[in-house]
């Protein structure tokens, strides 16, 4: 299985710096990745480095616990469509999900919502599925499914736990097709990313990529 189409090419660490933004640009560009997710402050030089290469750059909004306000995640929303950013990821309020605050969290998507589909941009949504109830996953998928959201994304990363091939057959037998599902957090090798893709994603975000890639190669 050809996963390079799948694979969103990421580096979110904290000390992220630009020679590394530089590289795995360089790499997505020559494996032919769907795209690359960096940080917000290094979206125009990834653009930059990327042009006409196909290959999209992702940024992340509310990232990774998803404190931030409505309107502080709308802000970052438009600062990273303004600094050329294809698509978004944004982290939910997951203490609302603990709460029970549907209606904020309604609120919330309604508003981050606006500017998206204003640039015409894409919007994927984390939910940080390894710290959730399988219920609360559901009524997740529920509410999102109700809005024209692009992708449900699985996690951050910076959770104890990032994606399960359960969480993803979960989510693709509970929202609409028209929503993608990318898979991440822990995503490590070409087996557990092909269980992944079998599963239902249809993205896989992972720093892992190269090794993947590798394995995939000798899996041939």
């Amino acid at each position: 299985m050809n996963l390079a189409p799948y694979i969103e090419h990421t580096i979110l660490k904290q000390a992220t710096t630009i020679a590394e933004v530089d590289r795995i640009c360089l790499e997505a560009s020559e494996e032919g990745f769907v795209g690359v997710c960096v940080p917000p402050k290094y979206v125009q030089a990834a653009k930059k480095l990327l042009d006409g290469s196909g290959v999209k750059v992702s940024t992340v909004v509310g990232f990774p616990l998803g404190f931030g306000s409505i309107e502080t995640k709308v802000k970052e929303i438009d600062a990273a469509l303004h600094s050329g950013a294809d698509e978004v990821d944004m982290v939910i309020d997951l203490g609302a999900i603990k709460s029970g605050d549907w209606k904020h969290l309604d609120e919330e998507i309604v508003a981050c919502l606006k500017p998206i589909y204003a640039a015409r941009k894409v919007i994927k949504v984390i939910v940080e599925s390894g710290i959730l109830t399988a219920n609360e996953l559901l009524a997740c998928c529920a509410l999102y499914g109700k809005h024209e959201i692009d992708y449900m994304k699985t996690s951050t990363g910076f959770a104890d736990k990032g994606v399960t091939v359960e969480a993803v057959k979960l989510m693709r037998s509970h929202l609409p097709q028209r929503i993608g599902i990318k898979a991440s957090g822990g995503i490590r090798t070409y087996n557990f990313a092909k269980e992944l893709i079998e599963a239902g994603a249809t993205r896989l975000g992972t720093s892992a990529s190269m090794q993947i890639m590798k394995e995939s190669r000798e899996a041939v």
